[in-house]
């Protein structure tokens, strides 16, 4: 069973030539947000003609981590105008909770994501980064699994948003969108931090509204642990005062 969004949640940019030419596409694979408590993980896939593969080197894109967040901006543009064509898959908190709440791992949440991207991608090549510890089965899922051209290749290791430049857009482009939707939804919601169970700010954001309200909004992952035990301890408080 599924877990990925609707096909409504997502969205395919297409840059293609304006003849009838047949390109041979080189995709790379990537997510932004796996840890995080709060907002979504967002999952990008990125295909480009082979042969701007040096072009897209000499732009100097690396893993989205290594880079500032203005870079990442300007990287974006570039990678967008010189890609054949992306789809982006954000996939929400409220949606990872429904998937877990099933029995779908997040492992299988990000693979069933992977696959529906690849197969609109349709490359000639592909490399991911392995959301599985193993990453050889990883990409043995994904074979299996998708609906790939002929002789498509499927390269999956981890760490690939270093090691592949076509990885590294992915990466960037799953970054920056990740990062203007926790924009949106500080607009909204007020600053919760980056949303990370190690990041104080986060935790404290989740705390107060759990004290307030006795629940957590959507854009909570409620089936975090450390977010479970929010929910208990207040539960545990409220059941304390309740007895005197």
């Amino acid at each position: 069973m599924s877990g990925i969004p609707n096909r409504d949640d997502r969205y395919l940019v297409m840059n293609m030539t304006d003849d009838d030419t047949i390109l041979q596409l080189v995709a790379g694979v990537d997510e932004a947000g796996r840890g995080p408590m709060i907002g979504p993980m967002v999952v990008c896939g990125v295909a480009f003609d082979v042969a701007d593969i040096q072009r897209l080197e000499s732009l100097g894109v690396k893993d989205s981590k290594l880079l500032t967040a203005t870079r990442r901006e300007e990287l974006y543009e570039h990678i967008s105008e010189l890609a054949e064509n992306m789809v982006i898959t954000p996939i929400s908190a409220a949606q990872i909770d429904d998937a877990r709440k099933r029995g779908i791992s997040l492992n299988d949440i990000e693979l069933d994501a992977f696959v529906s991207i690849i197969n609109e991608l349709q490359p000639s090549e592909v490399f991911v980064d392995a959301a599985d510890v193993d990453a050889d089965r990883f990409g043995r899922q994904i074979i299996e699994r998708c609906t790939l051209t002929p002789n498509c290749s499927v390269v999956s290791e981890h760490r690939a948003d270093i090691t592949y430049p076509v990885v590294s857009a992915a990466s960037v482009l799953a970054k920056v969108e990740r990062d203007h939707r926790i924009e949106e939804l500080h607009a909204i919601h007020g600053d919760f931090g980056s949303g990370y169970p190690s990041d104080s700010v986060s935790v404290g954001f989740i705390q107060a509204v759990v004290s307030e309200t006795g629940d957590v909004p959507d854009i909570v992952r409620r089936t975090w642990s450390p977010v479970r035990k929010i929910l208990l301890d207040a539960k545990t408080e409220q059941s304390q005062l309740d007895s005197f």
